[in-house]
This record gives structure tokens, C-alpha cells and sequence, in this order.
């Protein structure tokens, strides 16, 4: 029975772990993707559609720790089968060249298409803005993640980075595996952290109890995920402070499990204890004063704020920058203004 026709093709990435031992790339190659036989594996390295850090290499090519695969494969559009759409929503795009983008995403916008957020997400976007169906995916992805080199939550606004090509996604799918991109996270927090400034170490896993939710884990299992956060304290407002965060891991939920552990869940957020007033007075004037921030918030109060790489093209160090959105900063004002107000009460008293 003949094959159903090409409809794009895909590139997937393998990023060999540390400790891999020296073995053949057509071996280690075929071992991670069952699906692909060792033959059109030799055949993609002969023509160059396999690579390793972006050049070609030879089927006894042995791999090395740290080096990244990405393998060009064609993708089949199976009977009834839907890819992703594109649809013509605005982006807000910060930067782009024939490589790469610097998008800011809202908050409320979904990242990719998954149940229940079939579209208007950024992939769809993507899909439209670009005009093609050649969009790059990492190892493991498919279509509903075209471009995508990173997420951030629904509810969380900022900057994301978007690869244009398979070379482009490899060489910062590797340095996000290196550490060399730098992500800057502002947050709204309930109190104020001692110390001001710290770092959290903790492993992240999926809540047993509740699957939409991750927990830290004392004594972590294989499953569970490293994850290191870094937070400085840049203004206490006695109740909330406003921190800056720097991520060394990206985990899923990362800073908003981290400070919930810690006691300082983020403002507004539902999933981890912050939608309530957890630090304050009794007074029914501040719970109506907490309340109205809620509105003016009314989501978890994360901004990811910049991002630094180097190019993978032309090799000069980038970074970009944004401010606090509007519903944060307007929020954030009025919890500086009421702090103002009972410093000055103090003194009085």
C-alpha cells in the first residue's frame, strides 16, 4: 500500500546527555527513534538531513556528550488527520531577522494548541505570520509546537523565543541546554522573603493528588526534576514584594511551585494558594483594598521580563528587555501607594 503523501517536513533535536558513552550516530540515532529505520537514517546522514551542531557528519560518527542531533523527516498527513491552523492573530513582535524572533506574549494567551485550547494560540498565530507549514520542532514535538524554542504559562506575559529554521532551533535548544540563555522573571509575591535574597533548590513533580499541579519533593525519585531558581527582593510593600527571578532550570511551574514552598506564593495565583489574601490585617478596609487588586490582577502576577542568547548565526551576544505589563504595574502601584501610607502611619504612631 503506498504511503500517504508528504505534507511538510519536520525536524526533531536530541540533545546527548552528559554521561552518554561513545556509540555510532546511525546506532544511537536509530535506538531514540524506533520508528525511522538504520537504513534511511544512513541515507539522511549521507545527504545531510541529519546533523550534528549543524554539520554533517558520517554514519560511524561517534556522538559525544553535550552535542546536538537534528534530523530532517518527511511528515505524512494520515486519513482525517488535522494539523494546525493558521489564523491571523496579532503578535507582538520585539525583534526578527531571517533566523529568528522575539516575541512578547500577553497573558491569557496559550502558548501551543493542546485539549481544550485547540486554537488562537501562538503557534496558530506563528502559522499565519510566517506563511509556511516548514516550521522546526524539537525532539519529541510535532506540528502544535512549530517554532517553539521555550514556553510560559497561559497567565503569564513576556518574551519568548521563536526559531525559523532547524539550524536556528538546534543551536539554542543547545544553549538552553548549556545554560548560556539568560531569562530575567519579575513577580508579585504575598510578603516579603528572609532573606531578600536567596536561592531555591528543589525538585519539582507532578501532585498526585491533583495532576494539574507540581509539588516540591523532599526525597525525589528519578521522575522528579532538578530545578534551581534565584530571587532578589527589589521592593517590599510590607504585605506583597516585587521580586526579580533568574531560572538556572525551566521547569514547568517553576517559580510559582519554588515560592510557593517557601511560603510566598505569587499574587493571584488560583492553582498555588495566591487568589487569597495570605499576609495582611484583619481589617474589612484592607480585605476590600486586597479584593480590588485581585481585579486589577486577574491572573498570577509573573512577567517574563528579558532574555539573553547569542545568535546562531551571527554569533553576537542579544538580549531583550520589557516592561511590567499594565495590569501589573497599575496593581503594583497601588500596593506602593498603600505601603507609603502605612509608613507614614507608623511613624505617626
Amino acid at each position: 500500500m503506498p504511503k500517504p503523501p508528504v505534507d511538510h517536513f519536520e525536524t526533531q533535536t536530541i540533545t546527548i546527555d552528559p554521561k552518554q558513552q561513545p556509540v555510532r550516530i546511525d546506532k544511537f540515532v536509530t535506538e531514540r527513534l524506533p520508528k525511522i529505520s538504520r537504513n534511511r537514517i544512513q541515507n539522511g546522514l549521507k545527504k545531510g538531513t541529519i546533523l550534528v551542531d549543524g554539520k554533517q557528519v558520517k554514519a560511524n560518527y561517534l556522538v559525544n556528550p553535550g552535542e546536538v542531533i537534528s534530523i530532517q523527516i518527511p511528515r505524512y498527513r494520515p486519513e482525517g488527520e488535522e494539523y494546525v491552523i493558521a489564523q491571523d492573530i496579532p503578535l507582538d513582535v520585539r525583534y526578527e531577522d531571517e533566523h529568528l524572533m522575539v516575541i512578547h506574549k500577553p497573558a491569557g494567551m496559550v502558548v501551543h494548541p493542546a485539549p481544550g485550547h485547540r486554537d488562537g494560540t501562538l503557534v496558530n498565530a506563528l502559522k499565519f505570520y510566517l506563511g509556511r507549514e516548514d516550521i522546526p520542532t524539537l525532539e519529541g514535538n510535532d506540528d502544535s509546537r512549530a517554532g517553539l524554542v521555550h514556553r510560559i504559562d497561559k497567565d503569564t506575559s513576556g518574551l519568548l523565543l521563536v526559531a525559523k529554521s532547524a539550524e536556528v532551533m538546534t543551536h539554542l535548544a543547545k544553549q538552553f541546554f548549556d545554560h548560556s540563555i539568560d531569562r530575567v522573571y519579575q513577580a508579585i509575591c504575598w510578603g516579603e522573603p528572609d532573606p531578600p535574597a536567596d536561592t531555591i533548590e528543589a525538585h519539582l513533580g507532578r501532585d498526585e493528588k491533583n495532576r494539574q499541579k507540581y509539588r516540591v519533593f523532599a526525597d525525589p525519585e528519578e521522575k522528579h526534576k532538578h530545578a534551581i531558581t534565584h530571587y532578589e527582593t527589589l521592593e517590599g510593600l510590607y504585605y506583597v514584594s516585587l521580586l526579580q527571578l533568574k531560572l538556572e532550570t525551566g521547569r514547568t511551574h517553576q517559580i510559582r511551585v519554588h515560592m510557593q514552598s517557601i511560603g510566598h506564593p505569587l499574587f493571584n495565583d488560583a492553582r498555588y494558594g495566591g487568589d487569597r489574601i495570605v499576609k495582611g490585617t484583619i481589617y474589612s478596609k484592607y480585605r476590600i483594598f486586597a479584593e480590588r487588586c485581585f481585579e486589577l490582577c486577574p491572573r498570577q502576577a509573573l512577567h517574563a521580563k528579558s532574555i539573553a542568547f547569542t545568535h546562531p548565526v551571527t554569533g553576537e551576544r542579544m538580549s531583550f528587555d520589557s516592561d511590567l505589563p499594565e495590569d501589573m504595574q497599575t496593581m503594583l502601584d497601588r500596593w506602593r501607594n498603600y505601603a507609603t501610607s502605612k509608613r507614614q502611619n507608623d511613624t505617626l504612631t
